[in-house]
């Protein structure tokens, strides 16, 4: 089969299409014929982290069409149409583990459906099931326009929060007024406190989504509201250390905790699939959301989509695969 591989050169991501054999379906697993799958940027950065290897298969979530099921893979079965989290996306075929599938709402296309399942568990991790985001409270989202930015956007305003983003762009943070976005702040600096402050009538935000990273991390904790909630996502600003103030976290009653599946074992990842499944796909498949799509490029432009991801212009998720 078919695999887009990448490796670095030069500081370069270069993409090559080589053969590879098929995987065959273990306990638990599903093999899928890949229609569509997501771009995400932490695996482009870990990419470049890496000391120069041998080539990757990159992709890390994909939407397709079961071939074929192994043992204890229920509830699904050949023909099924699933999206979820997996490795070695951008190929013919990849495999998917049971715990990590979910069943593609039907008005969703591939494309669609391949933007969701990394954005919808990070999202309902750090609002839902750890963020405990309720109606009313402000939520402040730094890098907004990324494709969990967006997410979480779309996903705060159904749960009746107002949103306060940051960006770089003030065209991006245009459009986002068309999705809810209740102020948009157009900076990457650590300079937003006052405006976060002036936006909630000096009460602060309850939840934080730091997407930007350490470069804002004490700017995040000064604008919070007394025992908000700081949620440490990613780190686009590639600063992933920064200073704590532990007399504004024991003074007012703040709380930080982290969003990554890192360390989760099948049944902790089962509960975070099982609550997207409860909680977050019914909008989707009753059309009160539309997964954000930046752009769909074919599998055999996948450099064209990496050189779109790295450039910043996107706005919601990049995808690459069928129509």
């Amino acid at each position: 089969m078919r695999a887009h591989t990448a490796r670095l050169v030069d500081d370069r991501i270069l993409i090559e299409t080589q053969d590879i054999p098929l995987p065959e379906p273990g306990p638990g697993q599903l093999l899928v014929r890949v229609h569509a799958a997501g771009l995400n940027r932490g695996e482009l950065l870990s990419l470049r982290q890496q000391p120069p290897g041998e080539p990757v298969v990159l992709g890390i979530e994909a939407a397709g069409e079961v071939v074929r099921a192994g043992a204890d893979a229920r509830p699904f079965r050949a023909g099924d149409r699933i999206m979820g989290r997996c490795r070695a996306a951008f190929a013919d075929y990849a495999l998917l583990d049971a715990h990590d599938a979910m069943a593609v709402p039907e008005r969703l296309s591939w494309p669609q459906a391949a933007a969701l399942p990394i954005a919808a568990m990070v999202v309902y991790d750090m609002l839902i099931a750890q963020g405990r985001l309720a109606a009313g409270e402000w939520l402040l989202i730094t890098g907004i326009s990324s494709g969990v930015g967006v997410t979480a956007l779309q996903l705060a305003k159904t749960l009746g929060a107002r949103v306060i983003g940051t960006s770089g762009s003030a065209r991006k943070l245009a459009a986002l007024e068309r999705l809810g976005l209740d102020a948009g702040l157009h900076t990457r600096a650590p300079d937003f406190h006052e405006a976060v402050m002036a936006a909630t009538g000096g009460r602060g935000a309850d939840l934080i989504v730091n997407i930007a990273g350490g470069s804002v991390f004490g700017e995040c904790l000064r604008s919070l509201a007394f025992e908000g909630r700081l949620a440490a996502v990613g780190a686009l600003d590639g600063v992933r250390e920064a200073r704590l103030d532990l007399a504004a976290l024991h003074a007012r009653r703040l709380m930080i905790f982290g969003v990554s599946s890192k360390g989760y074992g099948p049944e902790q990842r089962r509960r975070i699939v099982q609550g997207v499944v409860d909680r977050i796909l019914p909008l989707y498949a009753s059309g009160r959301l539309t997964p954000a799509i930046d752009r769909t490029y074919p599998f055999d432009e996948l450099q064209d989509a990496i050189a779109r991801m790295e450039s910043n212009e996107q706005l919601g998720k990049i995808v690459a695969g069928e129509a």
